[in-house]
């Protein structure tokens, strides 16, 4: 088990920040990594032991995704790639399903939230390693690596009209937003343990540091039997997820804090718009979103092109802190 306190700090003891709590959001330069480092885990659909490298990239490179057991097959990580959204984001190259990668949102959340903009991520199986089911062990990566700025501005996605994708009860819109990536976010479900549960926002590398990266995955314990059958959730313990049954929290170290849950939403969703290869100038809105609707969404708002522009950052613009916390999610 993690046994991690809710103030676990994600950077190691007398370790540098980097600059990632002192640069701005959307940052004015692009990043990429000072050195490359490596790790090995397990996927949490697929079970299986993965070795993944991560590595500096050059400037307008943006995220891929690099398949050393395909021979070095190369996935650029944006959304017209996904290629599954079913309890994951898989990446992949259309009509080859062999080069798909799976739950990439913890890691792309991590990336983004720090502003890293160009990175080889290199793996030699069919999923991202999934760790404790946050992006912790992410940051610790990208905090021993660093992260350096790059001689060349950080392009930024001004969304300029609203663009919603509903299904049922579940929407997610993206709204016109002067300056950066506003979240607000709700959720919904039967299970006491969770049941209605809101967040709001403002996504900036401090605020994803110390208020989302640490949210775990979480599941039903009703459904376990149901996602093993259908070969999903082979590598899931209690050290990776917290399952919820009822009104019980199965894990024996509990939650990492009070409302866990809908936080792991929003980093979910910060992990998929970073699929749309830069920072956003938006509102994100939604109520009870999945990796579905987020992927939607983007294939939406880049559908006509009246819908977004690409801008560029005014230098100098200090950090944005999360604002005072919000009860309910304004419609």
């Amino acid at each position: 088990m993690d046994g991690l306190p809710h103030s676990f700090d994600l950077a190691p003891a007398g370790a540098p920040e980097n600059g990632l709590l002192s640069q701005s959001y959307p940052p004015a330069r692009q990043h990429t990594l000072r050195t490359a480092i490596s790790c090995v885990g397990i996927g949490l659909h697929s079970g299986r032991k993965v070795s993944l490298s991560l590595l500096p990239a050059p400037a307008y490179s943006g995220i891929v995704l690099r398949r050393r057991d395909l021979g070095g097959v190369v996935i650029p990580a944006r959304f017209d790639n996904v290629q599954d959204t079913r309890m994951c984001t898989a990446l992949g190259l259309a009509g080859r399903p062999e080069t798909l990668v799976g739950t990439v949102e913890h890691l792309m959340a991590a990336l983004a939230g720090c502003g890293v903009s160009n990175a080889i991520v290199e793996l030699d199986g069919p999923e991202v390693p999934v760790f404790d089911g946050s992006s912790a062990n992410f940051i610790f990566l990208l905090d021993c690596a660093g992260v350096v700025e790059q001689d060349a501005p950080a392009p930024v996605i001004e969304v300029l009209r609203p663009v919603r994708i509903a299904q049922g009860a579940s929407y997610v819109e993206l709204r016109p937003n002067p300056r950066g990536l506003d979240m607000s976010v709700s959720i919904d479900f039967d299970a006491e343990a969770i049941g209605r549960q809101a967040l709001t926002l403002r996504l900036g590398p401090a605020v994803f540091r110390r208020g989302l990266a640490a949210a775990r995955t979480f599941t039903m314990a009703s459904e376990i039997a149901a996602l093993k059958a259908a070969g999903l959730a082979r590598g899931g313990s209690l050290d990776n997820a917290v399952v919820v049954d009822g009104a019980r929290v199965l894990n024996p170290t509990g939650l990492r804090m009070r409302d866990e849950f809908v936080r792991h939403k929003v980093l979910d969703a910060v992990g998929d718009l970073s699929l749309a290869g830069a920072a956003l100038n938006a509102r994100y809105v939604a109520h009870r979103p999945g990796h579905a609707l987020n992927n939607r969404v983007l294939r939406a708002l880049f559908a006509d092109a009246a819908n977004w522009r690409t801008v560029f950052p005014r230098e100098g613009l200090e950090a944005w802190e999360e604002p005072a916390s919000v009860d309910a999610v304004a419609a």
